[in-house]
């Protein structure tokens, strides 16, 4: 076999190993749907090098970077005025979304937390709250900074149990303008695929307040890498 026909059966072979895996796997949905499932696990649970390890400009970001990128095109392509935020920690994440906001030149951040963490960064942009995201002071607070503002965004992250998350949807869904999102993060915990001892929490809310409400439709094109923390989570206000 001379230099012209092994580089002929290279690829050749090349060819048909990719045709194998593309039949086998990814036209096979049960089949892809495991393999993602499997590394969503071990990306999950290699939480210390994973999204434990994750930082934005110096500050710990607890996410999943497909799902920031994610975001960054949602804001683009909403250009909201305000972000709303439930649940800071290091506020690695309102950062993150204020830098964005920053090259937009458009865009506020109003993060609320239980915890008061005096190392979060400070930008003109953002806003900390303390307090929980459902008490009634919080709320009366976040309307007099929503007030006459035409596009809202909200992000949920604080307390994971699903009557919290379905409080906090039914109260800041109320926010939302038509064309935004509500983000409700961490479905994939309690089995979606990973932590599947957690109990009801973000997933089993989503699907009550979709019985509940018509005006929010899940999008699945936000999943569009696979990998994602908030699997059925990108809720978008249709009406």
């Amino acid at each position: 076999m001379n230099v012209k026909e092994l580089s002929i059966f290279i690829n050749n072979t090349q060819r048909d190993l990719y045709n194998f895996i593309y039949q086998k796997i990814f036209v096979n949905f049960k089949l892809k749907k495991n393999v993602i499932d499997h590394f969503h696990k071990l990306y999950y649970e290699s939480h210390k090098v994973t999204w434990e390890n994750t930082f934005w400009l110096g500050i710990q970001a607890h996410k999943c970077p497909l799902d920031l990128w994610i975001y960054q095109e949602i804001i683009f392509e909403i250009k909201p005025d305000i972000i709303i935020e439930c649940g800071t920690f290091h506020g690695g994440s309102a950062l993150f979304l204020a830098s964005i906001c920053d090259l937009l030149n458009k865009g506020k951040i109003i993060s609320i937390d239980i915890e008061n963490k005096k190392d979060r960064p400070k930008h003109e942009r953002i806003t900390y709250l303390l307090g929980s995201s459902t008490s009634e002071e919080i709320v009366e607070k976040v309307q007099i900074f929503i007030k006459n503002i035409d596009r809202i965004m909200v992000i949920l992250d604080s307390d994971h149990s699903k009557e919290h998350v379905l409080r906090e949807l039914e109260i800041y869904s109320k926010f939302v303008t038509k064309g935004s999102y509500i983000i409700v993060e961490d479905t994939n915990i309690n089995g979606h695929p990973i932590g599947p001892d957690f109990g009801p929490g973000p997933m089993e809310a989503v699907k009550e307040f979709l019985k509940m409400k018509r005006d929010f439709a899940i999008d699945k094109s936000r999943e569009k890498f696979y990998l994602t923390f908030n699997p059925d989570g990108y809720l978008k206000r249709v009406r």
